[in-house]
C-alpha cells in the first residue's frame, strides 16, 4: 500500500506537469501523512543532509565548468580541431559534430550542454552545406547525450553516490561505452551522408593549418586530460577534479582566449546557479523518496518479485534494459537515477552483475532517455538553437535512437567495453 501510495501520487503529479523535484517531494510529503512513516521533518532535514556531502560537490562545480568552457571559447577550438582533421570526409560536418560533442563531453559532463554549446556553432554551418534540418537536430540531440557517458559524467556521481560505488572506476568505465557509441554514430552518419551525397570539405588537407589550429587549441585539448588523468593519477578526487576544471575552464575563458568578457561571467554564473537549484531540489527530495522506500523495504520486495519471473542475468537485464528505456522516456537522467539506482542496484549485485558495470547500463539507458519523447530534453534544446518546432527533430530520430539501442546491447552484454579499463589497471 505504501509503494502505490507513492508511487501513485508521484505518477499523478507528473501528469498534472508539477516540477520534478516538487513532484518527489509532494509525494513523499503524502505518504508520510497518510501512514506516519517517519517525521514529517524529515523532508526538510533530509534535504539538507543529502546535499551535505563532498562527493555530490562535484555536480554544481562541474555544471559551472561546463557553462565557463562553452561561453569561454573552448568549444569553438575543439571545433575547428576537429573540423581541420575531419572535415573532407564524406559527411564530414556530421561527423566532426560527433567527435566535437564526444571530446565536449569529457569537460561538461552534461548532455544538454553539449548540445548547447556545440550546436550553436555546427548548426548554422551544415544547414548551409545542405544537410537536412531534421537531420542535423537529431544528430546534434544524439551526439549530446554523450555527454553523460564520456566521463567526468554527473549522472555517475549520482549514481556513485546512492549506491556507494566508485565514482573514479565509474568514470573509467564509461570512457569505452562512450566511444563505442561515438564510433557507431559515425559509421551511420558516413553511410547516410554518402547515400544523400553530402560530401566533406573539397579544400585540401593543410598540414600547417591544422597543426596551427591544434596548437591555438591546446588549452582546451588538455582540459580532459589534466582532469581525467588527475583522478586516475590519485592527484585528486573526482569532487576536487570539478573544481579544477571550474577554476581551468576560467582561467581559459577569461585570461588565456579572452573570450569570456568580465560582463558576462555574472550572466553564466547565475545561468548555473538555476540549474544547480534545480537539480539540488530534486536530489534532497528524491533522497527522501529513496529513503522512504529502504524503511518499507519495497527495494527489496521489487528485487524478489522480479527473480520470481527469472534468475537468468540475460533475462533480468533485458527486464530492466526496458523498464529504463520507459522510465527515461517520462523521467529526467537525476530524479530516474536517485529513485531507481536504489531499487535496481540489489537485484543487479544478488545476480552478480559488477556494479560499476551496472551503473553504466544504467546511465547509457537514461542517456537514451534524453532523445525520446516525450520529455527528451535534447530534442527541445536542439529543436530551439534550430529554431524549429519538436516535432521536425522528432521526424528524424528514430535511425539514431536505434543506433543507440545497438550500442545498449553491446554495452550490456560485453562487460568489457566497460570493465576492460579497469581490468588493465588492476582495479
Amino acid at each position: 500500500m505504501t509503494a502505490a501510495i507513492l508511487f501513485g501520487s508521484l505518477a499523478g503529479f507528473l501528469i498534472f506537469n508539477v516540477p520534478v523535484g516538487i513532484a518527489i517531494g509532494m509525494a513523499c510529503m503524502l505518504t508520510i501523512m497518510t501512514f506516519g512513516t517517519v517525521s514529517g521533518l524529515y523532508i526538510s532535514q533530509t534535504l539538507v543532509s543529502a546535499t551535505d556531502s563532498f562527493p555530490i560537490m562535484a555536480i554544481p562545480l562541474f555544471i559551472l565548468a561546463g557553462d565557463l568552457m562553452g561561453a569561454g571559447g573552448v568549444s569553438r577550438r575543439i571545433l575547428d580541431v576537429a573540423q581541420a582533421f575531419f572535415g573532407r570526409v564524406t559527411g564530414g560536418l556530421a561527423i566532426v559534430t560527433v567527435v566535437v560533442c564526444m571530446f565536449f563531453a569529457a569537460v561538461s559532463g552534461s548532455g544538454p550542454a553539449t548540445v548547447a554549446a556545440v550546436g550553436s556553432m555546427v548548426v548554422p554551418s551544415m544547414l548551409r552545406a545542405g544537410y537536412s534540418k531534421s537531420f542535423v537536430l537529431a544528430l546534434l540531440a544524439t551526439a549530446g547525450s554523450i555527454g553523460v557517458i564520456i566521463p567526468p559524467s554527473i549522472p555517475m556521481v549520482l549514481y556513485g553516490v546512492s549506491t556507494g560505488t566508485s565514482i573514479s572506476s565509474l568514470f573509467l568505465a564509461g570512457a569505452g561505452p562512450g566511444i563505442l557509441i561515438g564510433l557507431v554514430l559515425i559509421v551511420y552518419v558516413y553511410f547516410y551522408s554518402k547515400k544523400m551525397g553530402w560530401s566533406g570539405d573539397p579544400t585540401p588537407f593543410n598540414g600547417t593549418r591544422a597543426m596551427k589550429v591544434t596548437w591555438d587549441a591546446k588549452w582546451a585539448l588538455l582540459n580532459p586530460f589534466i582532469i581525467l588523468g588527475g583522478i586516475y593519477a590519485g592527484v585528486f578526487t573526482p569532487t576536487e577534479a570539478a573544481a579544477v576544471a571550474a577554476v581551468y575552464a576560467f582561467i581559459c575563458g577569461v585570461f588565456i582566449y579572452g573570450d569570456l568578457k568580465p560582463k558576462e561571467i555574472f550572466s553564466v554564473i547565475s545561468g548555473s546557479c538555476v540549474t544547480i537549484g534545480t537539480v539540488m531540489v530534486i536530489l534532497g527530495c528524491a533522497s527522501t523518496f529513496a529513503r522512504i522506500l529502504t524503511i518499507e523495504q519495497i527495494p527489496g520486495a521489487i528485487a524478489d518479485g522480479m527473480l520470481t519471473i527469472s534468475d537468468n542475468p540475460i533475462v533480468v537485464l533485458i527486464i530492466i534494459n526496458a523498464l529504463l528505456l520507459l522510465v527515461g522516456c517520462v523521467m529526467d537522467t537525476t530524479p530516474a537515477i536517485l529513485v531507481l539506482a536504489p531499487i535496481l542496484y540489489p537485484v543487479a549485485t544478488s545476480l552478480g552483475i559488477d556494479p560499476v558495470h551496472f551503473g553504466i547500463i544504467m546511465v547509457v539507458n537514461l542517456a537514451i532517455g534524453f532523445i525520446t519523447p516525450p520529455l527528451g530534453i535534447n530534442l527541445f534544446v536542439a529543436a530551439r538553437i534550430g529554431d524549429t518546432t519538436l516535432s521536425q527533430v522528432i521526424k528524424g530520430i528514430v535511425p539514431f535512437v536505434l543506433a543507440m539501442i545497438l550500442s545498449l546491447l553491446i554495452i550490456t552484454y560485453v562487460p568489457g567495453v566497460s570493465l576492460g579499463p579497469l581490468h588493465l589497471m588492476g582495479r
